[in-house]
């Protein structure tokens, strides 16, 4: 529904919404824990009923989009609503594209075989190496275990929830800055940017973590060195919230052609919530066998994924999302998919659309 120059912007509110959430969960926890009896951790699970039936209250409000109108045969709301959106009567040029895009899916018989086709593997696999990276990068790690983090490092209980709080302020500042920067500077300025402090963070807390604990893991740790390790954490988290954090959810949600968005963003989820999954069932093990070595593991991830960006990521900055296979068809690497089975004929009609 967001106008192309206005997309990336609202829709890393929706990250921004996820970061201040974060914060409240933190703040809920720290307060919580100072309630006797047993009665903490029970009033702290009980408290998320609460977005639950905001969520599910909201849900009755919201607008149909103009694409579901339309594919659903429903034009003249379609057009409706489509005015209604943009706040003018000149949408013709646009509500042209869209009935473009949504005949051209209607002759989709079936978007999880069409998403396997050839044509279609830049976005399949945008669709599985972004959410997969995004997870790669070690967040949950610090936004699931930061009091578990802290406490191993020296935190005393109490101490270590105030920290998370502290990395929870700083994700949702920073996400701040991706919103004001992201139709600015673009994505993949955003992504290296992010990923490259990123690197330097893991590198960096990996470093100062071996010094003091080595492989034993056991040390006592000074004020000072303990304000050191958690500004760097704040640095990495403050990387992530405003490149791969946002931008992992934005650039799949505006790279699909309507034909196959419903299946390749279902992939996209599907991968995130996975490893989401697979990482925080594992990085305990991880912490205990890998010690230091784990922020070296995430940061040679890093590594793998800022060098992806660079070399397979186009730019996807104010181009309308029906429009948007023409990017592939540009790339030095994805255009032998797109110009060999079909895609040109994709773009012509998307260019005659406009």
């Amino acid at each position: 529904m967001a106008p192309a120059k206005m997309r990336g912007m609202l829709n890393i509110s929706f990250q921004l919404m996820i970061t201040v959430g974060i914060l409240f969960a933190n703040l809920i926890n720290y307060f919580t824990d100072k309630i006797s009896g047993g009665w903490g951790w029970r009033v702290s699970l009980g408290l998320a009923a609460v977005p639950a039936v905001i969520m599910a209250g909201g849900s009755i409000f919201l607008p149909d989009t103009p694409n579901s109108l339309l594919a659903r045969g429903k034009g003249d709301q379609a057009c409706d609503m489509l005015r209604r959106i943009r706040g003018t009567d000149d949408i013709a040029e646009e509500y042209e594209d869209l009935v473009a895009a949504s005949e051209a899916t209607k002759l989709i018989e079936n978007p999880w075989s069409t998403l396997l086709e050839r044509r279609y593997r830049p976005q399949l696999v945008m669709s599985v190496l972004i959410p997969t990276l995004q997870q790669l990068t070690g967040i949950n790690v610090v936004m699931f275990y930061a009091p578990v983090l802290f406490k191993t490092i020296g935190f005393g209980g109490t101490a270590s929830l105030m920290s998370a709080v502290i990395t929870g302020v700083v994700n949702m500042l920073a996400t701040f800055v991706s919103i004001a920067a992201v139709d600015r500077l673009g994505r993949r300025k955003l992504l290296l940017q992010g990923g490259c402090q990123m690197i330097i963070a893991q590198f960096v807390l990996g470093t100062l973590i071996a010094i003091k604990f080595g492989t034993t893991g056991v040390a006592n740790i000074s004020r000072s060195y303990a304000i050191v390790v958690v500004f760097c954490i704040c640095v990495f988290v403050s990387a992530f919230a405003w490149s791969w954090g946002p931008l992992g959810w934005l650039v799949p949600s505006e790279i699909f052609p309507l034909e196959i968005r419903s299946a390749a963003q279902s992939v996209v989820v599907v991968f995130n919530m996975a490893f989401t999954f697979i990482i925080a069932q594992i990085f305990l093990m991880m912490l205990c066998r890998l010690k230091f070595g784990l922020f070296f593991f995430f940061g040679a991830m890093e590594v793998i994924m800022t060098v992806f960006v660079y070399f397979f990521l186009p730019e996807t900055k104010g181009i309308p999302i029906e429009e948007m296979d023409r990017i592939w068809g540009k790339h030095w690497y994805w255009s032998r998919f797109v110009d060999g089975d079909g895609g040109n004929r994709r773009v012509e009609l998307m260019s005659t659309a406009v």
